[in-house]
Formats: C-alpha cells, structure tokens, sequence
C-alpha cells in the first residue's frame, strides 16, 4: 500500500487491542476478519468458502465496505456495522424532544450518522398549551442537538454528523434558511430543506406560497422570494441543500408501506423513522483493462461478479450487526435495504481517455451503473430464492413501483417469481476516508478534486505531519508515460468544471440509483450569483433527487483549498490542502498547550489543581469543584473535574458531568467551547447574583469557575466577563432576591403583583 493508504487503515480500520497492540498484522488480516465475520450468516457448511469469495473480492480494494464494516467487523465490539441513520418522528412536547435527544445520542456513541426532520416541531412563538408559555421553534433545539454531538465527539476518536431538515412549508424556514450565518453555530449538522413538488410549481410560476403548522396558515410569502433567499444563503455559506422529497417518495420501491421526510447526514439515503442502511461501494477505478490506450475499458464480468460477492455480504451484515435501538434493527431486518453505489468513477473515466461531463463519460456513467445496479438485483432475487424475500415484501404493490418496472424483463420476472432479499440496493455514497484507504481514487462520483496536494496528518501526540499526496490515475499515467508528460485534456479537476458539467453527471447516474447520490457541485469563490443561482432549479428539471453545492466562503472557509498557482502550460496539475477529518476550531486570544487526539492523555500518578466552593440557594450543601491539570509541551491545559457535594439530590447530574467533562478535557483540543455550554443554561426556576452579576444557574456558575481556572492557567485568553474574584475555598455571596423568568419572553424580570404573576418586561400576567 502507499502510504496514505496505511496510515488510514491503521488509523481507522486496523484492530487493536485495548492498549494499542495492532491485532491485524496487515491488510490482508483485516479483509480476512471482515470476511469471516459476514460469513457467520451463512450456513455452516458455507461459511469457509463464503469468507474465502468475500475476502476475494475485497483484496485489492475492489470491493469497499463504509468504514462502520472495516472497523467493526470480526472485532468483538459492542457497535453498529451501518453509518446510516434516520432517528424516529420527534414528538412535539418536552418529554418527545428529549427522548429523541437520547436517542440521538445513543447512536452517534456506537459510530452512526443520523439525520432528522424537525418539522414535527412547532414554530417559533406558537403557544405551548398548559404551561402558558410560547414555543422556541425548531431552530432553537437543533441548537442543543448541536451541542449534544460537540461532546460526543470530543469525548470519542469519530466526529459526530448529523442532518437536519425542514419542510418548505414550515413557518421557521427562513430562519432555518440563515441558521448557519453565524460562524460555528449548527457546526455538526448538515442542513437541507425538503423541497415539494407544488412549491417549485410555485416558484417557476410566481405564485404565493403559505407557510403553516398544525392547519393554521402562520404567513404568505412570494414563492420565488422564498426560494432566492435558499440561493442566496448556499451561495454566502454552502448551505442549505435541497431534497426533492416528493420525487423521492414517489419512486421509492418502498413507497406502498413507509413515508421519507429526513435522510443520512450526506443525503444518499432517505430513510423512514429508524430506518438503517448499510454502504459499501464497488471500486471502479481498479476494474478498467488496458488503460490509457484506445482500447480501455472496464472489465463488466469482474464488476458483475463484485457485485454479486458485494450482495451477499452487505445482506450478511444485517444479521450480523448489533444495533444502538431496538427499533432500528427491526426497521433494518423488516426491508433489509441495502447501499451498494461506486467510488473511482472519475479515474475510470480518465483511464479511458474521457473527460468528466463530456457525452462519452455520460453515456459509460450510464452504462457502468445500469450494469452495477442490475448486477445488484439479480443477486438479491437468487438470496431471495435461497433465504427468502425481506419480510415486508408485498408482490403487487412492490412490482408497481417506478424503479422495479424499469428493470429488464428477466429481472422483473424474478422478482415475481421469487420476492427479492432487499428491498432498495443501490445508493452512492462520498466514501472519502475509503477512497484514501484504496490508494487515494476519487471518490464517490464525483471528479477528481485536485491531482497532488499536501496532506496534514494528524499524529498521536497531538502534532502535524505534512505529506505530498498524489490521484490514483495521474499515477498511473505517469509510470506508464513518465513525470514529465503533458497531462492530456481528460484530466479535468472540480476546479474547471461548470456546475452543469457536475449536474450532468449526477442526473446521468440517478434513474439507476434506488436510494439517492451524495453529490456536492463544488465551485470557485469567484463564480458570480448570476451563474451559480440557476443550479439547484437545473437540477430538478434534470431528475436529481437533491442537490448540494459548496463555494469557499467567510462563514465555512474552504473545506479543501486550492492554492493559487503561477502560470503553467496546459495540463499542468493542480495541488489542494484538505483539513484534518478533526479540524481545530479557530484559536483564542492568548490560548495555549492546545492539542488534538486520536486517544486520551494518560493520567500522571499525581496532578496538581485547585479546588473552587460555591454556595447556591437552592441547596443546603456547597458544590466543591476541583480542577488538575496537566503540562504538555510546557503548558497547562485542564485535564479533570470532580464535583463534590453533601446534597444528595445533586448526586447523579454532578457525577454524569464530572464524568463528561473529565472525558472531553482527556482528548486534547480546544476544549474551553465546554464553558461556552455551560454558561449558556439556564435554570427556569431562576438564577441568582453572584459578586454583582446574575448567573442564570448553577450550572452557569460551574462553567463560570472553569472558565476563570482555564483564565488562570494560561490556557485561555482573559475575559471581561469571566467571574473575577471567584475565591477559593469560600463561600461566593448571594446578594439581592432570587430573579424569576417570564415564560413569555424570558426575561428575568417575572414578578408578583397584586396576587397576579406578571412580567416587567413585556406585560405578559397569569394570576395564581
């Protein structure tokens, strides 16, 4: 393997023992636990010749299962072998919304990207009936989703992602529409907005377009102001997407027993309430014969027969798999559907001599994936024969779906001769870690972004090692035609594309695609609106399921940057600099000893700190909160708190987050966001001042004494407005009344006048 390739794979995917000791020697160890384990579904007298056909095929990096297979797989471990998640409805009520925050947790902790509609949520100002209160809209509680992943991913080795959606119709889009403005809000979620039929009937037609809840019409906008400001905000800050959420319910096979409104956090699959799915992705860039000559060309009977091993192992690893909820592995076992899609698309297509978008690469897109996803079904149907159809099969509804109509005769047939095993096939996914694992080919469908560019490597202690890294194809061409050869015109980056060209592509591939495309039209900062406006209303017209796009800009900077190159002749390759998969936030003021880790800091047999007292109404007993640190590098950085208190009551939450903050300072990183967190809560019973400043709850008044010791230690720039003279081992007054919380507009100013509760600020009363 090359040496990026190692290094994802002993990043990643290689077994280890709890101490670090690598259990898989090599590659070949790992593809061979992989196949052994699927093969555990197979009856026992096939199992051995099963592993040996799976472990065929995933030599060589033919065959890529996503990364949850690689690294779960045969290892003993308590996760879930599917990245893709859609977590249930959320129900509108306290109880539901936290409930499906739990949930949501549960699933990211066992290494699941999940997605969501927060439709269900009322809007911004409705009132919430019994408690005398107005709702805070769906916006304001993805912002406590958001903050849920931040510390799953700080507490973990995998970066939390999540998908959020809205309908068009809902009374917060606009402000769903401009919730990333801000820089580092949302930061763990993908946004999109699904997108009906009727409203870009609406938009082309110019007509009013309600926006409502619940049967209650809230306001009436413009259509086509609606959707400019959708433009407007993917062109200022890359979000949101679009999901063409009709046109995916109406040609899903599925379509006669379950209804789609979210999808994966990339969007190449829109799933029902719990629904799983499984990844994996036939490498098409290691299947062409004879490249670079006139007579290239994929070897179709090696993609078939991929495909066919792919299918049974995929359908394998649903039996396999443990599940974070019960209620996704019933969703998975019931329609066993599976994502089987392509990743070397782009470096196919350049070792046969074709430029990305050009007629010649649509028609081999087209005739590549209808032979995949053929390939696919006439697998499934012989399961089928063999293991039986999915449960939830139902012959006549099923054989009049869109996609099940379109297959050729003989498969068509089959399926109603014998049911098939899965119910959807075939997905394309962005495989980005993958793709570096299988010797860097392009991934996904997508083209080629950059043919060399420096790599950042993050390494165990902390620190950054910078590597040149090179395509798979340019390789190639250039040990077969020498460093120094032109590169020919078919050698064709992101950077030089149109969006139609990246359009063309996607629409090409979607009418053999059962679930969806993770597609991103990637374009220069220098594109005007004017020719960026039209790409999401292109690709409705050409059939896509969805649509993103990304243009580097001030809010999300550029996820990979181009540098700006001197003149070169033509052909000349291009050079990028992608971030880390755990990109640093940006640096504080003055802040120090900051690193970022794979695995958490060993713990010195003694650590000094501080202990901090603070005294709190509500309770009889002090909080005593101590915090060690840790030098690395010569610095202080906050490596554990204990919070400690004689109140009974408090025993549960003061440990959960003693446990939770300890295992977010032990990763390394910027982990002073924690204070940001916690200052932001407020208790609605009401908070009380703190040396002649209101803190909003005890848990404000923690953050506030982590923050002051991160201030103290060099670890984090001052603060104007940090608790100054925070003292330790005394007690910190209390001065003035208890400050209560209008439930209305949240002001501490709810007071009691003549028997009547009411709010200074906005007027708002109840009598008691």
């Amino acid at each position: 393997m090359s040496d990026i390739s190692h290094q994802i794979w002993d990043m990643k995917y290689r077994l280890k023992a709890p101490d670090g000791t690598p259990m898989d020697r090599d590659v070949a160890d790992s593809w061979a636990r992989v196949a052994l384990a699927l093969a555990q579904a197979e009856v026992p007298d096939q199992r051995v010749s099963r592993a040996q056909e799976f472990a065929h095929a995933l030599a060589g990096h033919k065959f890529l299962p996503a990364g949850r297979i690689l690294a779960g797989a045969g290892t003993g471990r308590s996760v879930t072998l599917f990245n893709c998640f859609v977590m249930g409805t959320i129900e509108d009520s306290m109880d539901g919304i936290f409930s499906a925050l739990r949930e949501a947790a549960l699933t990211l902790q066992q290494g699941g990207g999940i997605g969501y509609d927060f439709s269900s949520l009322r809007p911004k100002g409705a009132l919430v009936q019994g408690v005398g209160a107005d709702a805070s809209g769906p916006v304001s509680f993805m912002d406590v989703w958001d903050s849920m992943c931040r510390t799953i991913m700080s507490a973990g080795s995998r970066r939390g992602a999540m998908m959020a959606t809205l309908r068009v119709d809902h009374p917060d889009i606009e402000d769903f529409i401009t919730a990333k403005r801000t820089q580092g809000r949302l930061s763990n979620f993908n946004l999109s907005v699904l997108v009906s039929d009727a409203f870009m009937t609406a938009v082309k037609n110019g007509l009013d377009w309600n926006l409502q809840f619940g049967g209650r019409v809230y306001r009436t906008v413009k259509a086509r102001a609606l959707w400019d400001i959708i433009m407007r905000a993917t062109y200022d800050h890359a979000e949101p997407g679009v999901i063409f959420i009709d046109r995916i319910n109406s040609q899903n096979n599925l379509g006669y027993c379950e209804s789609i409104s979210a999808t994966n956090p990339c969007g190449e699959q829109p799933l029902p309430p719990y629904g799983a799915c499984l990844l994996g992705s036939i490498n098409l860039a290691k299947l062409v014969r004879q490249p670079f000559t006139d007579d290239a060309a994929l070897d179709m009977a090696e993609l078939e027969r991929l495909v066919g091993s792919a299918v049974r192992m995929m359908d394998n690893a649903i039996d396999v798999s443990r599940f974070p909820l019960d209620a996704q592995a019933q969703e998975a076992r019931a329609k066993r559907r599976i994502g089987l899609g392509v990743t070397g698309l782009a470096d196919a297509l350049i070792q046969c001599k074709t430029r990305y978008g050009s007629a010649q690469s649509l028609e081999l897109t087209r005739t590549w994936l209808a032979a995949v996803s053929h390939a696919a079904y006439r697998a499934s149907v012989e399961l089928a024969r063999e293991k039986g159809p999915f449960p939830l099969y139902d012959i006549n509804p099923y054989l009049s779906r869109p996609h099940i109509q379109a297959l050729p005769p003989d498969i068509y047939d089959g399926i109603a001769a014998h049911g098939i095993r899965n119910a959807l096939l075939t997905s394309i996914a962005p495989t980005g870690t993958i793709s570096l694992f299988a010797d860097n080919v392009s991934s996904g469908i997508e083209p080629v972004f950059a043919f060399n560019y420096t790599r950042k490597v993050l390494q165990p202690d902390g620190s950054r090692r910078e590597e040149q890294v090179s395509d798979y194809a340019l390789r190639l061409f250039q040990k077969m035609f020498g460093v120094d050869t032109t590169l020919p015109d078919y050698f064709v980056t992101a950077q030089t594309l149109s969006p139609s060209d990246h359009l063309a592509v996607q629409a090409a591939a979607q009418p053999f695609i059962d679930s969806a495309i993770s597609k991103t039209i990637n374009v220069p900062a220098s594109i005007s609106f004017e020719d960026f406006a039209h790409v999401y209303l292109e690709a409705y017209d050409l059939g896509c399921k969805g649509c993103t796009t990304y243009r580097p800009n001030d809010v999300t900077g550029s996820v990979l940057s181009v540098e700006e190159p001197a003149p070169v002749a033509q052909g000349a390759v291009s050079s990028q600099e992608p971030e880390l998969p755990l990109p640093p936030p940006p640096p504080r003021a003055a802040s120090g000893g900051i690193v970022y880790m794979t695995q958490p800091l060993d713990r010195p047999d003694a650590l000094l700190g501080r202990t901090y007292k603070i005294k709190w109404l509500d309770s009889d007993h002090a909080f005593y909160i101590t915090i060690n640190n840790i030098e690395k590098d010569g610095r202080r950085r906050p490596f554990e708190v204990f919070i400690n208190s004689k109140n009974m009551e408090a025993y549960a939450w003061a440990l959960a987050l003693t446990r939770m903050i300890s295992a977010v300072f032990r990763r390394g990183g910027d982990v002073s966001f924690v204070v940001d967190e916690l200052k932001a809560i407020f208790d609605p019973r009401g908070g009380q001042w703190m040396n002649g400043r209101y803190v909003p709850s005890l848990l404000a008044a923690i953050g506030e004494v982590i923050e002051r010791h991160m201030m103290e230690i060099g670890f984090m720039g001052q603060r104007l407005h940090g608790l100054s003279d925070l003292p330790d081992a005394h007690n910190i007054p209390a001065e003035g009344a208890r400050a209560r919380f209008c439930p209305r507009c949240g002001d501490a100013s709810f007071v009691k006048l003549e028997g009547c509760d009411s709010c200074l600020s906005c007027g708002y009363s109840k009598c008691s």
